[in-house]
């Protein structure tokens, strides 16, 4: 696990494997960026020109390593792009900040220890920048030989002229290592093959942290989940030798005045099921648990922030296989709200463990009630592979939402619930169908959710189909795989409600 610390010390003193600076653009001439001046005066004011020499442009994701001069404790300097110098009086935007650290923990793996001598001009600066820079030095190597030649992540990251003992500073530190790893922690159990994480196994897991943060885990294996006529879920999971199950997580606070209830899809794998999907698409499946990572994660999370607000985790945890055993398109699920469902595409899952827990949630009549899901191909579709969807039944709430997923640096986008679409949902066997019309699928999807809530109770939906699963090349702090998309928007989300802002 990376290490963080606030350094006192100057960028020429401190002693450091590599010193990671910034480097910007003002119309065609790059420019050092602010935080760096002992750097570049270690290269007589001609850092820039060293730079452009060996190609550099400032421009956001380029990285460029030059060997230091004599006069600094480090032995390599590591500039980072930053983009277009900011107009006057204003400061680099905290996800410019947060991707350029996160760029440069990447290319430093193997690195010991770095200095990031980045911009920085308030407490809200050296949170993206720890932020940033502990994602990037992300990496999954548990299934990997630990050779002498395998290099591993950086090792510890020292902000420079962070303000150790400042309060504002060493809060924001602290907040963006604990978000940090626990978006870390929903990434590794992302990765995890499916042979090793699959119901049983990820319930165990939540117990661990439970124990470890003083969580209240409550588990319903398929016995209680039968007693209980939970048929969403043993619907979904009936096919599987891994049995489903519904996982309860929570984490209260004495002086909580609200309550918050995050929901996650937890298909630990999903082949399709009867309606086994094409080759090609199977591959990546280990990551149809996403939703339920990201719920866990930010459970956590609220718990080491020490919220003021009771965060309630829901995970809906099954293995969608094919067996002589599985449910088959045409049969109706009686759901534990009490609906029936006919169940026209086996591969149409997610939705149908979701209902179960969202109707359970709903019992205990939380204030808000947020599910996360990587529930249809429509919504990447529709909004590409780096940005999820909203929807919601109060459109006050989706906005918020919205800001906040852009306040915190996720792409999101506020998507509608057209009541037109639900009566392709109709069935002449069940109360509803698990399918409806193919164009807006995944706002359909939104639809049969919404009958599964509740009433009154104020809901949000985020398909995170599209940014749950990296599967080009690295870039910023995001990695190859798993990338606990969410996490941050749920995290702050719990800090808005906490500090009674919604």
């Amino acid at each position: 696990m990376t290490a963080l610390t606030l350094s006192t010390a100057g960028a020429a003193t401190l002693r450091a494997d590599a010193l990671v600076v910034g480097v910007a653009k003002s119309g065609k001439a790059l420019v050092v960026a602010p935080g760096a001046e002992a750097v570049d005066k270690a290269f007589d004011g001609r850092l820039a020109a060293v730079l452009e020499t060996l190609g550099a442009s400032g421009a956001e994701g380029e990285a460029t390593k030059v060997p230091a001069p004599a006069g600094l404790k480090a032995p390599l300097v590591l500039a980072v792009g930053l983009g277009s110098v900011p107009e006057d009086g204003e400061s680099y935007g905290a996800e410019v900040l947060r991707r350029a650290a996160g760029t440069a923990a990447r290319v430093l793996t193997g690195t010991k220890k770095a200095a990031f001598a980045l911009p920085i001009d308030v407490a809200e600066d050296a949170a993206a920048i720890a932020e940033g820079a502990l994602l990037g030095a992300y990496a999954y190597t548990a299934y990997q030989e630990a050779g002498k030649d395998a290099k591993k992540p950086l090792g510890e990251v020292a902000l420079l002229g962070a303000k150790p003992r400042d309060k504002a500073f060493k809060a924001a530190a602290e907040r963006a290592q604990a978000v940090a790893e626990e978006m870390n922690r929903a990434r590794d159990l992302i990765n995890m093959p499916p042979n090793d994480l699959y119901p049983a196994t990820f319930a165990a897991a939540v117990q661990a942290a439970g124990k470890e943060h003083g969580l209240k885990v409550q588990i319903l294996d398929e016995k209680a989940l039968t007693k209980g006529g939970f048929g969403g879920i043993l619907g979904v999971g009936n096919g599987s030798v891994n049995p489903p199950r519904l996982v309860r997580v929570a984490y209260t606070h004495p002086k909580a005045e609200k309550t918050l209830a995050l929901v996650g899809k937890g298909i630990t794998y999903d082949s399709g099921g009867i309606s086994l999907k094409p080759a090609g698409h199977n591959e990546t499946m280990k990551c149809d648990m996403a939703g339920a990572a990201a719920v866990f994660a930010s459970v956590v999370a609220a718990a080491r922030l020490g919220l003021e607000v009771n965060v309630t985790g829901w995970l809906a945890l099954a293995e969608n296989m094919p067996s002589g055993s599985a449910t088959r398109p045409g049969d109706v699920l009686n759901m534990y709200s009490g609906k029936t469902v006919e169940v026209l595409n086996t591969d149409a899952e997610g939705r149908l463990v979701l209902a179960d827990a969202l109707t359970k949630a709903s019992e205990e009549h939380p204030d808000a009630i947020v599910d996360v899901a990587t529930l249809t191909g429509a919504m990447v579709l529709a909004l590409g592979d780096r940005t999820f969807g909203i929807m919601a039944n109060d459109d006050d709430y989706r906005a918020a939402i919205h800001e906040i997923a852009e306040e915190v640096g996720e792409q999101a986008w506020p998507m509608p619930l057209p009541a037109d679409l639900r009566k392709s949902m109709d069935s002449p066997t069940a109360d509803i169908a698990n399918m409806g019309v193919r164009m807006g699928g995944g706002l359909v999807a939104g639809l049969f959710l919404q009958e599964f809530v509740g009433e009154g109770i104020t809901w949000a939906h985020l398909d995170i189909a599209g940014p749950a699963f990296h599967e080009g090349a690295p870039y910023g702090y995001t990695p190859k795989g798993g990338t606990g998309s969410s996490v941050r928007t749920l995290v702050k989300l719990a800090e808005r409600t906490a500090a009674g802002e919604l």
